[in-house]
């Protein structure tokens, strides 16, 4: 709501300060604001982040010659607290982008919604909310937790004009398990509850074979890729037109070894309208990422490998990175290709506080589908299995529906300054029923691609 009425704000500033001069921008440029945000995951979010840009003489605006990103955040309902440092330049040294970040952070009340999309989690005899951090009955059958600290370092040197050659290294150190709750108290008493740890969906993939001992507590990850960057875009933040197209290896040479495959194709379109605050874009996305070789543990298998990290965090399918208006790592599998579409069309322009700004909107159509499950033996064999789990298989897991197709649609508002700080606020709905997160709100930075 913060968020909202700072873009209030802005747009009664846009009718005293507006500027028709030619933007350009010269030295230092601070972006900062709370992080007052709210998700039907983890709750309202708390603190502040930032970007910090240095234009120099202003040759290479709208890219910045120095861009430094930061977040430090709690959330009410899952006590996430987040940390996040990054820095990003192309002209650091000379023919080369680099690339390197830090982040760290604690989910003590993890959501963990299964393998496999889809599949999991579709004939339960309750809906969602009974099982899902119910304070009435204690129950928070989705519940684990994590600790993750994350070093990336990745580069970009100079092939042709538009080609590039990519390479990183990426460290993880993952602390996994059952939740860690503090306890809470019902209305009208004081006494303190907690939920019940021994009836998870954790638990109950263990007993089931599918989650194994040398992965269920953690563990370590050195992961390196290699590959190639083609990139036509007139700017980075928010593009006009060309294309950026991505296609590498990644892969971890530590404990549980395997090797993915990553393609991403990403088009701008300039729609010639000459509308005064600026042509409209068609922009879309086609995307595929699989394991090609090993097996990705437990702790490793929400994390979806960029070159280039435009959010602090890039997880999972589903929620704002991927397929908007499922929940947050809904979808959890070795292998899915997925599509996202928009239509960005600014609305008006202006000067502000010596900035300029742009305001614009974004409707949307998301789409994907499971391209190679995780686990599928391990399900098999679960059925065979005679252990005592908290809901039976048959309302855990249906093979059948692994392949379906998952699409979503909405629309978003950004706020730009200086064509690179943008906030962002996104509603979707998803349209395949058993994925359905009702009305998915979504705040953060940068367009989704």
């Amino acid at each position: 709501m913060k968020r909202l009425l700072i873009f209030a704000l802005l747009l009664l500033g846009a009718f005293s300060a507006f500027a028709q001069e030619k933007e350009m921008k010269t030295g230092w440029s601070f972006g900062l604001l709370p992080t007052a945000t709210y998700s039907v995951d983890n709750g309202f979010q708390a603190g502040a982040f930032g970007d910090i840009y240095n234009y120099g003489d202003g040759s290479t605006y709208p890219d910045p010659l120095h861009k430094i990103s930061w977040e430090a955040s709690y959330f009410t309902h899952s006590h996430r607290m987040r940390f996040y440092l990054a820095y990003d330049s192309k002209y650091l040294i000379p023919n080369m982008r680099v690339n390197v970040s830090a982040t760290y952070v604690t989910d003590p009340l993890y959501s963990f919604w299964g393998f496999n999309g889809p599949a999991s989690l579709t004939n339960l005899s309750q809906p969602y909310d009974y099982y899902w951090t119910n304070k009435e009955t204690a129950i928070n059958y989705y519940g684990m937790s994590r600790n993750m600290l994350r070093i990336l370092a990745n580069f970009q040197g100079r092939i042709t004009d538009n080609l590039n050659w990519a390479a990183g290294v990426n460290f993880w150190n993952w602390k996994v398990g059952d939740m860690r709750d503090n306890g809470f108290t019902r209305e009208g008493s004081d006494q303190k509850i907690y939920y019940d740890k021994e009836n998870t969906l954790y638990r109950d993939y263990q007993k089931l074979g599918v989650i194994s001992d040398d992965e269920k507590l953690g563990g370590n990850a050195l992961e390196l890729n290699a590959g190639f960057v083609y990139d036509t875009r007139d700017m980075e933040a928010a593009p006009n037109r060309g294309v950026w197209a991505e296609a590498y290896l990644n892969g971890n040479v530590l404990d549980h070894r395997y090797l993915k495959a990553c393609v991403y194709f990403r088009h701008y379109i300039d729609i010639p309208v000459h509308i005064p605050a600026g042509d409209p874009v068609f922009a879309y996305r086609l995307a595929w990422q699989q394991t090609i070789a090993g097996e990705t543990p437990l702790y490793m298998i929400q994390n979806n490998p960029l070159l280039v990290q435009r959010n602090m965090i890039s997880e999972g399918f589903g929620s704002s990175n991927t397929i908007r208006g499922l929940r947050e790592n809904r979808i959890l599998t070795e292998g899915f290709a997925w599509a996202n579409t928009e239509l960005r069309v600014k609305l008006v322009n202006f000067k502000l506080f010596n900035q300029f700004f742009y305001l614009a909107v974004n409707p949307f159509f998301d789409a994907g589908v499971i391209t190679k499950p995780y686990r599928t033996e391990q399900f098999e064999a679960a059925k065979t299995r005679n252990v005592v789990t908290y809901l039976p298989l048959n309302q855990l897991y249906d093979a059948s529906k692994i392949h379906d197709i998952i699409y979503s649609a909405g629309a978003g508002l950004k706020i730009a300054m200086n064509q690179n700080f943008i906030i962002s606020a996104e509603l979707a709905k998803c349209f395949y029923k058993p994925l359905d997160a009702g009305l998915w709100i979504g705040i953060g930075i940068n367009y989704q691609f």
